[in-house]
């Protein structure tokens, strides 16, 4: 398989996970065992779009049940003889080698992948102009070597780009450094919000746009919005370094405290 792998460094290794588990694009070439009507080919392709259910292949990492998984599109792009090229739209956890395979059985032919492209994970995609292994060791070299951070800063981007598809609260500069230290962040502490609901993964973010960690939210941003007190998200994995931020003072206590 070729094509786009996000990679993360530092403390956004620990947004990682959760960009990998965004949708999925790839663009695969299906090898037909059997002559097939395009018409057919054509229907049977649009009856695997939707929910479905998988059973991963026999080399996978994972345990071996049928599992139930969403293909958002499938679009054939081009038909030469028993190859057929195609895009695909997938939920995370989907195995295009084992949907080309299920696809073969369906049409009763049989068929196998032979190229694989990822194009897209999560909002990334390659038109985000993505770098190789080599335009990255060459910019640690000319960084390093020439002072010249121009092709790194190309090669590495903030971790906030990553994270689009996330709702997010944000939040007042006091609130940073609690939720930096890992305090769950309270209602007062926010000061503009998206939509989410309960128990859902929330960005935590400063005024900036900066992420300052992940969490889960224990009410709604409806309940928020309708006055409702407490603790809104409990705070997850950490991502901003200690101290970015400093300790908010209270000038009536003279004194450095954690208030969120």
């Amino acid at each position: 398989m070729t094509g786009l792998l996000p990679l993360a460094i530092n403390n956004a290794t620990k947004a990682l996970s959760v960009l990998l588990l965004g949708g999925k694009e790839y663009i695969a070439l299906m090898h037909l065992h059997g002559e097939v009507d395009e018409r057919l080919l054509i229907d049977t392709f649009k009856g695997f779009v939707g929910k479905i259910m998988q059973m991963p292949p026999v080399r996978s990492h994972v345990k071996r049940q049928y599992r139930e998984r969403e293909v958002y599109y499938l679009d054939i792009l081009e038909i030469q003889g028993r190859d057929v090229l195609f895009r695909a739209g997938v939920e995370s956890g989907t195995y295009i080698r084992k949907l080309i395979h299920d696809i073969g059985e369906k049409l009763g032919t049989g068929a196998h992948m032979t190229d694989l492209r990822r194009t897209k994970v999560s909002t990334l995609s390659e038109a985000d102009n993505p770098v190789t292994l080599q335009d990255l060791d060459d910019g640690v070299y000319f960084y390093t070597n020439e002072s010249d951070p121009r092709l790194l800063d190309r090669s590495i981007q903030n971790i906030e780009r990553a994270l689009d598809f996330l709702p997010k609260v944000f939040v007042s500069d006091s609130a940073v450094d609690p939720v930096c230290h890992g305090s769950p962040l309270a209602i007062p502490g926010i000061v503009k919000l998206n939509g989410f609901g309960n128990d859902e993964l929330v960005g935590i973010c400063t005024l900036k746009g900066e992420i300052i960690a992940l969490g889960k939210s224990v009410i709604s941003s409806a309940d928020i919005l309708n006055g409702a007190k407490g603790i809104a998200i409990k705070t997850d994995s950490v991502i901003m370094s200690i101290g970015t931020y400093p300790p908010y003072k209270r000038k009536d206590q003279g004194q450095w405290s954690s208030l969120v």
